[in-house]
């Protein structure tokens, strides 16, 4: 077993980190549904200040960059504690990963703005927020008192097809929120008026890009309801006396239910803005749930990699004494 400290300290500190960027989320998720991105029309200073008078969209705007600074400083600090007191290789790797993902998630936020909102760029901009999301998450579970208790059995290392289906399920989940994000960022959330059917049929007698982008994204929805429901029967049939898989799949499959349920009701009530912002929000967690699950069924992988660090670590020549 890796030597694990167990700071419960640092340990609240990731958890505060997931929540702040749940924030974060929230809030960019408001800037685009109130159409407040150029509100603030220069970067990284609005108007020429650190505190422009906070009234209408400046509020949104102005709010989600001092919010992205708040995490942006914890993030960093996150990470130095981590190199301080965590022992494990991979946890250190995380935290500096994630310093370097929400750096340039700044950048390109300040690109967004100074580049009058191109797609590609407000595009990445969001892609890029979902993967730091996750990386937290990921990171506030390896520092659990959970993680220390989770064990795996020999079934779930021997399962091949569940292994290579949680490993599968975060690539699809992230190729859904590209196109979502895709569909957001060029206008054709209503691109189809209607739902289930698309202009009164199940399938659209003519494409435009706008069109075809909000098929697609309906396409992937389906797909992702399939995948994980497969998912989750695999560890419920095979796996069910592990808790700590069957709460992380019935919750995988909960956040998959209320996201299609909410997408619906998108397009029925003609994107309200508190939905819009929740369904964003609801699809960060969804792919970060799916990895959750995958680093929680390679887990003894994960763990080999840092005990054969330590040990290499620890066999290095002591010139004490000489």
């Amino acid at each position: 077993m890796v030597p694990n400290k167990n700071i419960s300290w640092l340990s609240h500190l990731t958890k505060v980190t997931v929540f702040l960027t749940l924030i974060l989320l929230s809030a960019g998720a408001l800037v685009t549904s109130t159409g407040s991105g150029l509100a603030v029309p220069d970067w990284p200073l609005s108007y020429g200040q650190f505190f422009p008078p906070m009234i209408g969209g400046i509020l949104y705007e102005h709010g989600h960059r001092l919010i992205a600074g708040a995490v942006a400083w914890v993030t960093v600090i996150q990470a130095f504690l981590i190199w301080k007191f965590e022992s494990r290789t991979t946890v250190k790797r995380l935290a500096f990963f994630s310093v370097a993902v929400v750096l340039s998630q700044a950048i390109l936020g300040g690109l967004t703005v100074l580049l009058r909102l191109p797609p590609s760029v407000s595009v990445s901009h969001a892609c890029l927020a979902q993967i730091f999301f996750s990386t937290v998450c990921v990171i506030a579970l390896m520092t659990s008192q959970s993680w220390s208790s989770f064990t795996l059995s020999k079934e779930v290392k021997n399962d091949s097809l569940l292994q290579w289906a949680v490993t599968f399920l975060p690539i699809a989940f992230f190729v859904q929120l590209l196109l979502g994000a895709t569909m957001r960022h060029t206008g054709a959330g209503l691109a189809i008026p209607d739902f289930p059917r698309s202009f009164g049929h199940w399938v659209p007698s003519s494409f435009t890009q706008p069109i075809l982008i909000h098929f697609c994204h309906r396409i992937g929805a389906l797909t992702m309801v399939v995948l994980v429901t497969l998912v989750v029967a695999r560890i419920y049939q095979k796996h069910s006396l592990k808790l700590g898989l069957v709460a992380t799949g019935g919750l995988l499959a909960a956040f998959v239910a209320l996201q299609i349920m909410m997408g619906a009701m998108i397009i029925w009530l003609r994107k309200p803005v508190p939905l819009t912002t929740a369904h964003l929000v609801v699809g960060a967690c969804c792919l970060a749930t799916s990895v959750v699950l995958a680093v929680l069924v390679k887990r003894q992988a994960i763990e080999i990699k840092d005990f054969t660090t330590v040990s290499e670590s620890s066999i290095k020549p002591s010139w004490d004494g000489l």
